[in-house]
This record gives structure tokens, sequence and C-alpha cells, in this order.
């Protein structure tokens, strides 16, 4: 028995008065709106209607069933109601995680410029370079900057994201430009503890740090070489702090991906911000004009 059909052909009985009334309004037949309401009664233990030829009446348990069933009813078509306005307008809390440096030198402009678009979209942004569990943690979306694992996640990619080789052009005064990544062995190297191993130089290093804007600071500073994304990078590269060296060496690029959990039934301010933010660092991106 579905109990909450039941329960509808119950109201539906009572508020058109007969079962034939009933029926026509749910566009079933009376014999189903007849047995449908006996396996009602049969499941709660108690009579419902009495019931004639001509005409029915609530019992006592019937009054008070009616009363909570309507609102249930009522509850149910509300809570249905909201579902489908979030999926048809962009609204509601939207919870990103994104990485620290990135989101503290690119992301503002881009959120500000969304919630003037989507006003009833509240933008709850956590910042973390771990990889969050988008569903364990209850992100809606989380923005992660690198080479995908394959997974049961969706990914939509953003942007290309360049690593580059940079030192200040005091340290490479003082020590010398290495012409290739042997000879980074002689050189002080400053390392992103969240870097891929296989893009790690064999040198010798002198600070680690999971914060790339760190070790930028200290690159520009004189403390040796860094490999870094150049969306941190480029203002320090543009002000001439620092001078990308090895470029026959740069690895490939990377990405910024967007990952979220489910393309079919996606909330709408899900999707809203997915086509708001493609394209919107352009390609290539804008932080690599230095």
């Amino acid at each position: 028995m579905d109990r909450l059909q039941a329960m509808r052909v119950f109201v539906a009985v009572v508020n058109e008065g007969s079962f034939v009334h009933a029926a026509e309004k749910l566009e079933v037949s009376p014999q189903l709106v007849s047995k449908s309401l006996n396996q009602l009664e049969e499941h709660l233990g108690v009579r419902l209607l009495n019931r004639t030829t001509r005409r029915q009446h609530l019992t006592e348990a019937g009054s008070a069933y009616f009363a909570r069933a309507q609102q249930v009813l009522a509850d149910i078509d509300d809570m249905e109601l909201q579902l489908s306005g979030l999926q048809q307008k962009a609204r509601g809390v939207l919870r990103i995680s994104a990485p620290v440096s990135f989101a503290l030198r690119h992301l503002a402009p881009l959120l500000v410029s969304f919630q003037e678009a989507y006003p009833e979209v509240v933008v709850d942004l956590q910042l973390n370079d771990r990889k969050v569990d988008i569903v364990e943690e209850g992100f809606d979306i989380a923005l992660r900057i690198g080479k995908l694992e394959s997974s049961s996640l969706i990914a939509k990619r953003l942007a290309p994201v360049r690593l580059v080789y940079c030192a200040a052009p005091q340290y490479l005064a003082e020590h010398g430009e290495p012409h290739d990544l042997a000879a980074l062995r002689d050189h002080r190297y400053l390392h992103y503890s969240y870097m891929d191993e296989s893009l790690v130089p064999t040198a010798a290093q002198l600070m680690r740090s999971n914060n790339g804007d760190v070790l930028v600071a200290a690159a520009c500073e004189g403390a040796g070489i860094a490999l870094q994304p150049t969306f941190i990078a480029c203002e320090a590269l543009r002000a001439g702090r620092l001078q990308t060296i090895l470029p026959s060496y740069e690895p490939e690029p990377i990405a910024l991906y967007a990952i979220f959990a489910h393309r079919q039934f996606m909330a709408s301010k899900v999707r809203a911000f997915l086509d708001f933010v493609d394209g919107y660092f352009g390609e290539p991106p804008y932080w690599d004009d230095y």
C-alpha cells in the first residue's frame, strides 16, 4: 500500500463527499478508491468512515486522522513547491570550497559580480588547500587546481594554470642562473608542500610551506628558486621582483576545475554559478599577461 496515496484518497473522499466524486477528482476508478480506503483502515486498525449505500460519515478516529492528514499533505505539497522553486530560480546558500591563494587573489571580484546577478544566492566560501570531500562535508562546488584523479564526481575545466620556475634578480646575480633541471641541485629551492611529487626537482630545499604566497614572497626576497603558478607569481613578475627561468623545462600546464557531485537534478544555484564562471578568467587567463 502506498500510504501517502491512500491518505490523499481518504482526504479526497471526505472533501468531495463520495467515492465517485473523489475518483473523478483523482482520475482513478471508484473501485480503486474503495480498495485504497479499505487498505488504509486495515493498516491503521480503525474504521475511518461509516458507510452506507448513499452517504458516509467520519468516525471519531476518522475526524482526528482527517485533520492531521490534511496538514501532512499540505506540508508535503509546500515542501515540493519550495524544492521546485529552488530548481527553477537560483537562490539559497551556495557552499564553495576553494584554494587559499587563488581565492584571496582572484575570487572576490567574481563572487561580487555573481551575487549582483543572483541576489537571492548567499555564497558561503570556505578556503582550504586540502582536497575536501564535497559530499561528506556538504559543499555544492569545490574549486581545485591540479591533475584530477578519477572519481564519481563531475569536473568542469575553468582555466589553464601555468607553473613557472622563478627567482629574484638579486638571487640570480649572486648564485647564477641554472640552465637545466640538473643544475638545480646546486641551488636553494622553495618547496610547496602540496606540489605533485613528479614535478618536484632534485634540489637542496631551503624552505617548505603549504602556502604559495609565502614562497613567492620569500623568492622575492632572494631566498631561492620557486616553482609556482602564475596566478600567484604574476604581480611579482610584472613588477620585476621575480623573473622566469628554465622556460624550456616549464611543466605541462595543469588546470583550474569546478568539482560538483551531480549533473542530473542540479540545483539552480549550482548551475547558475557554473554558467557564470565559465570563461570568466579567459584563455589564456588574465594573470598570464605579465
